[in-house]
């Protein structure tokens, strides 16, 4: 947790110009420490210790140890599309985004610790543990990014939401470098992976609940309660249905939602399985992808901060299409070299598109989103990466199932994934798009 001195200067790099009347530099700090908290987890747990540990320890190095993996995240995913959309419209009825997200945070933090229980063979307390921590990451990622309109100016969506961010990548840093120490050491002293491993997941959830104490000291709760008929639904159908009808007059919005489904399934395959095509088409040692992975958190962390300034000046749309243009570039890199050295290159490339891409994207939603329903249009937001995250790593699974083990050819096929997404993107009108979301909502609907 950042000291007192260490979070002063830290909030020097914020500028006032960018936040809404009223918003003080130390909550958006407190805000932006909601990224930091969080990150270890996609970090740690799905990108670079607990996705191997999975495969190869829990699931015995079984053929379909990588399909059980992504059907495990799927399960997860798949309750974020079923729940959020009644959550984000209960958080939005009651005014209660901060409430909501600190019962979450909770629930994370126990269940990503409960981890630590799992050994060779646990499939299915992995598994229960994988789906309940990964769907409580994804109630408490919606919930902060709803806070993000209330606290930037329209025109500075980009540079706050960057600053969140590169904020994350700093926190995923810092839990994937200590739990990187402490397997030097216990590998130095002959441990096995089911011995330091599990005290990887323990580090992870202390930083996460740690972190996220500076958060709830510091953001408030500005909204106030929006009883309308689309709030009361109780119903996760019913909410899910009422969301995306309520939407309808956001026709870009909608539009982006789908663009987003698609570059977002791109993404979810580099989160969830960049571990495992090091390990399965380059021979990176455990030690090595943890090493790359920080790489990649360095790169997205830039990536990300610098990308949010550019983002604001280029245009939301311009700024998110040269994301996607590098992660194509990323994708044909890494599944055509043999060179450790080009392989490098193309994880460097990813982190710089992986921060600025999500961060753009969640920036761009939210000049889109009308003030009264934040929190329930941020739950689609939601339910598009959600499935996203179903979709990606489901295919690339598949592909390595079907064509035993051809990692190279199955992030070919994640390639296509961006190329689809940067397509849809051209159907987007930023200003038809901005101009409804800024409309009252009876003038918009």
């Amino acid at each position: 947790m950042p000291s007192p001195i260490q979070k002063e200067s830290t909030m020097a790099i914020f500028d006032s110009a960018a936040l809404k009347p009223g918003v003080a530099k130390r909550e958006v700090f407190g805000w932006a420490m909601y990224d930091f908290a969080n990150s270890g987890y996609t970090t740690v747990v799905l990108t670079a210790v607990f996705n191997v540990y999975f495969i190869g320890v829990v699931a015995n190095g079984a053929a379909w140890g990588t399909l059980a993996w992504t059907l495990a995240l799927s399960a997860s995913n798949l309750l974020v599309l079923l729940l959020m959309p009644a959550l984000g419209a209960w958080a939005d009825a009651h005014a209660a985004k901060r409430r909501l997200l600190m019962v979450a945070t909770a629930a994370c933090v126990a269940t990503t610790a409960a981890l630590a229980l799992t050994g060779r063979g646990d499939l299915w307390l992995a598994v229960a543990a994988m789906v309940l921590s990964n769907f409580f990451y994804s109630v408490g990622e919606s919930l902060t990014a709803a806070f993000l309109p209330e606290l930037a100016r329209h025109e500075a969506m980009g540079k706050v939401s960057g600053w969140g961010w590169s904020f994350g990548y700093f926190g995923g840093m810092l839990s994937l470098g200590l739990c990187l120490a402490y397997v030097l050491h216990a590998q130095a002293q002959g441990q096995a992976a089911t011995d330091f491993v599990p005290v990887t997941m323990l580090i992870t959830a202390l930083v996460y609940g740690a972190a996220a104490l500076v958060t709830f000291a510091l953001l408030k709760e500005r909204a106030r309660p929006q009883r309308t008929a689309a709030h009361a639904k109780t119903s996760a159908w019913a909410a899910l249905v009422g969301s995306w009808r309520q939407a309808q007059p956001y026709t870009d919005f909608r539009r982006l939602l789908l663009c987003a489904v698609f570059y977002q399934a791109g993404i979810a395959v580099v989160i969830a399985l960049a571990a495992v095509y090091a390990d399965q088409a380059m021979q990176f040692s455990q030690s090595e992808t943890m090493a790359l992975v920080f790489v990649v958190n360095i790169a997205a962390a830039v990536g990300a901060f610098a990308f949010g300034y550019g983002q604001d000046r280029l245009g939301h749309k311009p700024a998110l299409a040269l994301t996607l243009l590098v992660w194509i570039a990323m994708v044909l890199i890494a599944a055509l070299t043999e060179s450790r050295a080009m392989f490098w290159l193309a994880a460097t490339l990813a982190g710089l598109a992986m921060g600025s891409s999500q961060s753009g994207g969640r920036a761009m939603a939210g000049t889109l989103i009308p003030a009264a329903r934040l929190a329930e249009f941020f739950g689609l937001w939601t339910f598009a990466v959600r499935l996203a995250a179903i979709i990606g790593p489901i295919t690339y699974g598949l592909v390595t199932w079907l064509t035993h083990n051809n990692h190279r050819l199955a992030i070919l096929a994640t390639g296509s994934f961006f190329v689809i997404g940067l397509v849809l993107l051209q159907r987007v009108n930023m200003q038809r798009g901005t101009a409804a979301g800024l409309r009252p909502e009876k003038a918009a609907g």
